[in-house]
């Protein structure tokens, strides 16, 4: 992420209660969070979704994506998947109604049977041996045919960084990421870098973090309030850039790969 950074000392690990609770704060509080929406519901767009479908959210955490989904598309079903049991109990405490706990290397839903997954920031923290590939095999599988995914993960930017063995944390380039997709069987209808002006707020940080052995710190921002204008024109230039990823562009050096693809194949009536 790129909003104000705090110290790693307090950065919560991963997968904690204290995560999901500076999760939800991020997530109700930060520009990036809000222009993050506006991207995804750009690119959404281009999935012509119709009035009705199910959608399932891999990686879950908070809960906040399924009940922005939910609030803008209310004839769909939802599900929530986590294997973070506090993730989970976050998620139903926003509202999630329907979550399940599984593995997105594994996922617990039958074949052909979503019409949309989402999976926000969760391919880069799989496991290094092909978790990645495994795990969007299965997001092929449960997609039903014409089903779109839309994915955001990190990306390699300046300082470029090696996988952190220690903490499962990998960042991509583009052409890696999109070789995956097609692997996994997936048509790549957008595909493209974002967070670049912004984040090279980041770029201080990530070079003191050079010093560590690892390249996965934990979630480093803090909640903050900001003046509502500075809080407006962050968001507004996000988007930007979200609209130049849904037009072709892909920024140099963003620090987020965002991806919209398609299943081949017609949905049954």
């Amino acid at each position: 992420m790129t909003p104000q950074a705090g110290r790693a000392a307090d950065a919560p690990r991963i997968f904690t209660p204290e995560y999901y609770r500076r999760m939800r704060d991020l997530e109700r509080l930060s520009w990036w969070n809000a222009g993050m929406r506006d991207v995804a519901a750009l690119l959404l767009e281009r999935a012509s979704l119709g009035p009705a479908g199910l959608l399932v959210d891999v990686g879950c955490g908070s809960g906040q994506t399924t009940t922005w989904f939910a609030g803008a598309h209310p004839g769909w079903q939802t599900v929530g998947i986590d294997l973070a049991m506090d993730g989970l109990q976050a998620a139903r405490a926003l509202g999630a109604t329907a979550v399940l706990r599984g593995s997105a290397t594994a996922l617990p839903l039958r074949s052909r049977s979503a019409d949309l997954v989402i999976t926000l920031d969760v391919l880069q923290h799989l496991p290094l041996d092909g978790g990645d590939q495994r795990a969007l095999s299965e997001i092929a599988r449960v997609l039903k045919p014409g089903g779109h995914l839309f994915l955001r993960t990190n990306a390699q930017s300046f300082p470029r960084r090696d996988d952190d063995r220690a903490f499962d944390f990998h960042k991509y380039g583009t052409r890696e990421l999109g070789a995956k997709l097609v692997k996994a069987g997936f048509e790549v209808v957008r595909l493209g870098r974002l967070n670049a002006l912004l984040g090279l707020a980041e770029i201080p940080r990530e070079l003191r973090s050079k010093r560590s052995p690892h390249s996965y710190t934990g979630l480093m921002s803090q909640p903050r309030v900001e003046a509502r204008w500075l809080w407006t024109a962050k968001r507004r230039l996000l988007a930007f850039e979200g609209l130049g990823v849904l037009r072709g562009v892909s920024w140099p050096l963003g620090r987020t790969i965002v991806a919209l693809c398609r299943l081949p194949g017609r949905s049954s009536p």
